[in-house]
């Protein structure tokens, strides 16, 4: 039985995002010299051998990981491992600040395809907050703000994937165990980044591939702990302290790559933030209504 304790919850957010962001900084040191698609294959490496142990550790292995939804796991692994590849190279192409600026529209993309994905009702007012998130992308990407064009499409592109990521996650979640997905994503992550990342492998320094181990083992228990925060405390009371990621990266791009803070950039994310926070927050002001008109039928 799992305890909602919505205090513990928030700090293990807190302490998930601060890993985030050092594996990110580890993604872009290591992204800069070797293949993104060797990297986050050795990744999902250690991602499969830890869901494979999880698994036979239930004593049920089959049990464990039986799915009804093998096509919806599969669409779900080429998006999550297209997205994380994106995202490095992004890292690589334009820095961890500007990357993770316009990557904090994701929750504004997730709110907006909720309504045709999942069929949830989305009020004017989430709409004007996305379209004013939009706005704020658009402030960060203006060509004085040192964002190249082509390559600022790449955390949009990011993001977008992500979002159709996790609302597909929560449709497999609705009448599956989390464990499900989470192990799915690790086997067949596993097996396509295999098959596309084995021909760029190649032999590394025995710093390099420290460096290597640290950032595979860091995105693992990142997100052992972000599955662990929320089962501990609603989403909606999780979501706004996530975005300390954005803190916690600026601080490691700006001390250990000398990454420039522009003002377009802290502008347009304050909005795109702000924007974010209130569509989190009107969203749960709706689902707390409309749990009270139930419970008082």
């Amino acid at each position: 039985m799992i305890i909602q304790n919505n205090r513990l919850g928030i700090l293990l957010m807190v302490l998930t995002v601060f890993i985030f962001a050092v594996q990110d900084g580890f993604a872009r040191y290591l992204g800069g010299i070797y293949s993104v698609l060797m990297l986050i294959m050795i990744r999902y490496w250690v991602f499969a051998a830890f869901v494979m142990v999880q698994a036979g550790l239930t004593g049920d292995f089959r049990a464990a990981v039986r799915t009804r939804h093998p096509w919806m796991h599969l669409t779900r692994t080429v998006l999550l491992i297209t997205e994380i590849c994106v995202m490095v190279l992004a890292y690589t192409r334009i820095g961890l600040i500007n990357t993770h600026a316009v990557f904090a529209v994701c929750p504004l993309l997730i709110a907006g395809l909720a309504v045709p994905i999942l069929g949830e009702k989305v009020g004017w007012r989430r709409w004007v907050a996305i379209f004013i998130g939009m706005i704020g992308v658009a402030i960060i990407l203006q060509p004085d703000g040192g964002v190249f064009a082509l390559d600022s499409l790449l955390p949009l592109i990011s993001a977008l994937l992500f979002a159709l990521y996790s609302l597909l996650t929560r449709l497999a979640t609705r009448d599956e165990p989390v464990f499900v997905s989470f192990f799915w994503s690790g086997v067949l992550g596993c097996v396509l980044m295999t098959v596309v990342g084995l021909p760029f492998l190649v032999s590394m320094p025995l710093f390099d591939v420290a460096m290597l181990m640290i950032y595979s083992f860091l995105a693992l228990f990142g997100h052992y702990l972000l599955i662990r925060s929320y089962s501990m405390a609603e989403a909606s009371a999780l979501q706004p302290f996530a975005y300390l990621q954005i803190v916690f990266v600026t601080a490691i791009a700006m001390l250990v790559f000398d990454e420039a803070l522009h003002r377009n950039v802290i502008i347009g994310g304050a909005i795109v933030i702000l924007a974010g926070l209130f569509t989190v927050i009107r969203g749960r002001q709706k689902n707390q209504g409309k749990a009270m008109r139930v419970a008082q039928r």
